[in-house]
């Protein structure tokens, strides 16, 4: 959660916003969407092509990624902002080019969870690109959350949308209020998530029955089941949030009974690296 004050959080509630009614929400629909975490990083190489094919074929219903741009300006998906942990290469993402970037085994670290050794090392895994993502597939809806602040990234994020046809089927994620509002307003027509900040006071008011008092500014919320000491996810913020049209999605989830227990409270995804043993609790008779 965010380091907002106690104080300030309740100045934001002195704002008194009214209840606005639910509008549609295709990611609001009554089941639990299966969400590939970087693509399911516990099984394939985090945020590569290979980790969304494999995703996309086990039949998770979105995948998760992360944004950042090379020094030529190529958008490339990457959890960090340095090539350091995930690759056999060193450097920020930001300072390198992209025939650099293209370079790195993106497969180098990666030990698979039940395996053993370093099945996709010297395999060719490589960063994968926004633009050959939203390529291959069309018709797969996708949480991209903008990781690079500055220089900023949202307009060209927004132009790769628009020029792949893909704006209905993306939320734009981020934890930087900077990034994502420059990117709201570029791109309205885009559905945003919310930052920190933004999830802060509907998170409080909602231990009093009072969350809709609280704007929300985005119509889907990537959450964890608790920070700081705070529970958020329980049955009254879903229904809280559900009657304002906004979809709970819930990060980062890779214990089956945890699974099954969000499952059976009704949040609308579960953001795992373990898309497979998602795959089976969904699939389960409640």
């Amino acid at each position: 959660m965010s380091r907002t004050s106690w104080p300030a959080a309740l100045a934001l509630l002195l704002v008194g916003c009214a209840v606005t009614p639910a509008a549609s929400n295709p990611y609001v629909s009554g089941r639990t969407l299966n969400i590939a975490h970087q693509g399911g990083e516990h099984l394939w190489p985090s945020n590569t092509m290979t980790a969304y094919r494999g995703a996309v074929a086990l039949g998770a219903d979105m995948l998760e990624m992360d944004l950042h741009a090379t020094r030529d300006g190529a958008l490339v998906l990457s959890h960090d902002e340095t090539l350091d942990r995930l690759t056999d290469t060193k450097g920020r993402i930001a300072e390198l080019t992209l025939e650099e970037v293209l370079k790195a085994d993106a497969g180098y670290t990666l030990t698979p969870a039940g395996g053993q050794g370093f099945p996709f090392r010297g395999q060719g895994v490589q960063v994968a690109q926004l633009r050959e993502v939203l390529r291959e597939f069309p018709n797969t809806p996708m949480i991209i959350e903008l990781k690079q602040v500055s220089p900023s990234i949202a307009a060209p994020f927004c132009a790769a949308l628009r020029e792949a046809g893909a704006t209905g089927r993306v939320i734009a994620a981020s934890f930087s209020d900077l990034a994502l509002n420059e990117f709201r307003r570029l791109c309205p027509e885009v559905m945003t998530s919310m930052t920190e900040r933004e999830l802060l006071p509907l998170v409080l008011l909602s231990k009093v029955g009072l969350s809709g008092l609280a704007p929300a500014p985005g119509r889907t919320m990537q959450v964890p089941v608790r920070a700081r000491g705070i529970e958020i996810v329980t049955p009254g913020f879903v229904r809280a949030m559900h009657a304002r049209g906004v979809a709970v999605q819930v990060w980062t989830v890779n214990d089956e009974a945890e699974m099954r227990r969000l499952r059976d409270l009704g949040v609308d995804g579960i953001i795992t690296d373990r898309p497979d043993l998602l795959k089976k609790v969904l699939a389960e008779k409640p």
